[in-house]
């Protein structure tokens, strides 16, 4: 069997660079030749702090899709550690609010459950995240979105957990 034929560790390598194909504000993939409204820094070579310090800009600033991008990262550079499952859940999070953008109520509620769950796991202060608040955040924010009293769209307005 080949050797690329084994199997994906998850974890970057020069080869499995993440596609520079041109996106829109909200990450969705655009037509070769459109214009890029999307930059994104280049995480795979950077480290799991930065990418998470990153991360933390991003969902500051609304910039939801390069928050979940950079915790992405994160997570399959922190796989086979205990905070494996943390950045999976900050990954899930950043993803549940571009759903929500993107108008996809299905996936925002569930994408914004198991971010919510997984980060919930954590204490406080874990890697400077308020993890029981944000879990909280999230979980409050799923429920109104999977209530109706949240519509989805992008123009959705929310209030996204502070991480």
């Amino acid at each position: 069997m080949r050797e690329e034929a084994t199997g994906k560790t998850g974890k970057p390598t020069v080869s499995r660079n993440k596609s520079q194909r041109p996106r829109d504000r909200l990450g969705r993939p655009q037509p070769w030749g459109s214009p890029n409204a999307l930059e994104l820094e280049d995480f795979d070579h950077l480290t799991i702090e930065e990418n998470h310090r990153l991360a933390r800009e991003h969902l500051a600033a609304a910039r939801y899709f390069p928050a979940h991008e950079a915790w992405e990262t994160a997570w399959k550079q922190a796989r086979d550690t205990p905070d494996a499952e943390f950045f999976k859940g900050l990954s899930q999070l950043g993803a549940g609010l571009v759903h929500l953008l993107r108008g996809n109520r299905h996936g925002a509620v569930r994408l914004l459950e198991r971010a919510a769950s997984r980060i919930g796991k954590y204490p406080a202060g874990h890697l400077g995240v308020d993890a029981p608040a944000v879990a909280e955040a999230a979980a409050r924010l799923a429920a109104a979105v999977d209530l109706g009293e949240i519509v989805p769209g992008e123009d959705v307005r929310f209030t996204a957990p502070v991480v």
